[in-house]
Order: C-alpha cells, then structure tokens, then sequence
C-alpha cells in the first residue's frame, strides 16, 4: 500500500536535493507530500504546503518575517509552525511518516517537525551535524538522524547516495509490517547497567502477573522519557528503582534528566516504589572529562567512554533529602525500598564503591525527611539480590491493586 512521507525542508536554497529525494520517494510507490520551510526566494519545486503556511502557522505572516529580516525570528517562527503542520497533518491521518536534510539551521526545523510525531511513527533526518551531540535535535523522540557527510548543497555523486539510502531508510520503515502486542498496562522501570540484575529480576515477575514493562536507561534522555510517556498517560505504575539521575543532576555529571525527574508520577499519582539505586555514582565521560576538582575522589572507569565517581556523604545526605522531597508530592500510593548492602553492584562488601557511611547518610536521610504516610522498607539485601527485587516487585502490585 502506498504511503505518504512528509518531507520537511527549504525548496528554495535547497531545492534541486528535495526534487530528487521526491522522485526517489515515487520511484519506490510512495508520496512525497513536501512542506517548504524557506523564505528567502520562490521554492525550486512547488510545495504541497507553502512557507506563507507554515509562518502562518506559527502566528506570524512570511511577509513580516522578509520585511524584518530577523534571522532568529525567522528561526523560531518556521520552527514553531512547522511542528504544527506536521502533527495536524498526522493526526488528520494524511502523513504516514517524516523526512528532512539541512545543515545546523535545516536541522533545528527539521527535527522540530519530526518530534511533533509519535514514537514509532517512522522520521528521518539527513543533516550535517549528525555525528556529534544529537541530543539536541533529537530529545526524547526516535528520529533516525543520517549523516549527510557533505552539506546538503546539490546533487552530485556522493550526495546522491546519501540520499538514496536515507530515502531507503524511511521507506523501508513505513513498509515494515509492525508486531501485534497484547496491550497489558504498562509500567516503567528505571535501569542503569549497575542495576540490571535488579530490573530483569522485577520485570519478570510483573510480567508474570500480566503487566507490560518499559525499562528505561537512566542516562538523562531515558529519564526524560519516562517521565513524558507519564505525562501523556500511558503508564499504569512506576518501577523508580533507579534514581541515578537525581546525582548527576546534584553533582554535575553527564547524564543528568534535569530538575523535573520523579516529578511527573508525583503529579499524577501513579503507584510507584522507588529506591536509591545508583546514587552511589556521578557519570562522566572519559577520564580526561572528570573536573580537576574531583581529581582526588574515588573514580571507577566503567568502559573507555564512561568514568563513575563514588558519591561522598555529605551529597548522599543532599541526595537523600531531595528523593524524600521527591516522594513527598506523590498524591498516588507510593513505598520507598532501601537495600542496606548497596545501592548498585558497585555498592558491595568488596567492590570499588562499597562505603557504608556513605550509604548510611543516604539512607538516614531520606527517612529523616520522608513524610509519614510514605512507608519505608529497609531490606540487608543488595539491590541486585533477587529477594529485593522480590520485596520490590510485590510491593508495586499491591499499591497497583
């Protein structure tokens, strides 16, 4: 069955490489339904959707934003109206996927329109800024981003490659018949490879009782997903076992989910259990990336691109507080697990982070400011051994109940 694919981008500087993605995108028996986000000249190919359009859409005409020459207001205006058209569009169910190239600026428009569609629905961007932090332009969406290697300035022998398999890419995505899964409610659960043992082990069980779970990596863009699928209402219950996050956050390592992590659930009184799993550690890139401040701290190299330092007492009682805190707004029922024999499999007698005051000001914080009515459960366990999972996993199904 034919398909049609939104193609996102400036017909008119960029207009001769959009005319062959089309013709590549028809060759293969779809449609190309192209919306032109530039506004410097007259498109090279005409549109399907107009720049006048999309800047309407945004709130501003397209006269105004010639007239002012702006860049930044231009910017801002094609970025905003673009994600607009592309989620009216698939919502009145006349897209089926999305595509876009440019270079930083094509970028910024591109991805805006891409992430303005579901998860799962297929999205490619060709850029040139693909092999760095795509953090930015992909956010908590899938957009595929597809090195462009040289600038997306023409058709020549190598472009055309590019493009050919980028179209590939989407094409093939949007053909891909897609699994049918039993829809059992769904919970989340947070993971960190320092926890993995204790989430396969919960997950197992839940799915025994008929649950579906979701096990994000706690690397800043998991929890930051997490946290939106809470958001829009698809989650039954929470795993936050995995908490990580909230000291990178504290500290200033790499993986931080920002200042909202644990808010959402809270917000909307989903069941949860959470435990400190992972406040043991800061991330941080490769060794040279540890600030000189910390240079005399306990540091444990995870793999060449990742460096974990030991958290000390006095960010374990800070870190207490703010989990406490945390939990404090959930207008759901809520428990807090705390494993007494470690907080990661780094956390251990005999292991390189094992530093049982460091735990125990963790520990005696969070039941120093945990409001009463939120139940604390203190297991000698290590949080990878199967009977906190265990204790964990039977806790969330009668808060779930």
């Amino acid at each position: 069955m034919s398909k049609t694919i939104a193609v996102v981008g400036a017909l008119d500087t960029k207009g001769k490489d959009y005319a062959f993605v089309k013709q590549e995108i028809e060759k293969r028996g779809h449609h190309a339904l192209l919306i032109n986000t530039g506004i410097l000249e007259a498109p090279y190919i005409e549109p399907d959707i107009s720049s006048e359009q999309v800047a309407e859409a945004s709130g501003v005409s397209l006269e105004e934003l010639r007239e002012k020459r702006d860049k930044s207001l231009a910017m801002s205006a094609m970025t905003k109206g673009v994600a607009v058209i592309v989620k009216e569009l698939f919502e009145a169910g006349k897209i089926d996927a999305g595509f876009s190239m440019g270079g930083s600026n094509g970028t910024i428009i591109g991805t805006a329109a891409l992430r303005a569609l579901p998860i799962g629905v297929p999205k490619v961007m060709v850029s040139t800024v693909a092999s760095g932090d795509t953090q930015p332009y992909v956010g908590i969406s899938d957009v595929v981003m597809f090195p462009s290697i040289l600038d997306v300035s023409g058709v020549n022998r190598f472009s055309a490659h590019i493009y050919t398999n980028a179209v590939g890419a989407v094409v093939g995505m949007v053909e891909a018949e897609q699994p049918k899964i039993d829809g059992n409610p769904l919970i989340t659960a947070s993971m960190f490879g320092n926890t993995t043992t204790a989430v396969n082990q919960c997950t197992e069980h839940l799915e025994k009782e008929g649950y579906e779970v979701l096990v994000f990596h706690a690397t800043g863009t998991g929890g930051q997903t997490m946290e939106a699928l809470v958001e829009k209402g698809y989650i039954t219950g929470m795993l936050d076992i995995t908490t990580t996050e909230l000291a990178d956050e504290l500290v200033g390592g790499v993986l931080s989910a920002g200042p909202t992590r644990m808010d959402a659930a809270a917000k909307w009184g989903l069941p949860q259990v959470i435990a400190p799993g992972c406040l043991d550690m800061v991330n941080f890139w490769d060794m040279d990336s540890v600030p000189a401040e910390f240079k005399d701290r306990v540091i444990y190299q995870w793999n060449p691109n990742v460096t974990l330092m030991r958290t000390n007492p006095e960010e374990n009682e800070a870190l207490g507080r703010i989990l406490a805190e945390k939990a404090n707004r959930c207008t759901g029922p809520a428990a807090v697990f705390l494993p007494l024999k470690g907080v990661s499999a780094l956390d251990a007698p005999d292991k390189e982070f094992w530093w049982p005051e460091a735990d125990e000001a963790l520990f005696a914080s969070i039941k120093r400011y945990i409001r009463k009515e939120i139940p604390v459960y203190e297991l000698d366990y290590n949080i990878n051994d199967p009977e906190f999972a265990k204790a964990a996993t039977d806790k969330l199904l009668e808060l779930l109940d």
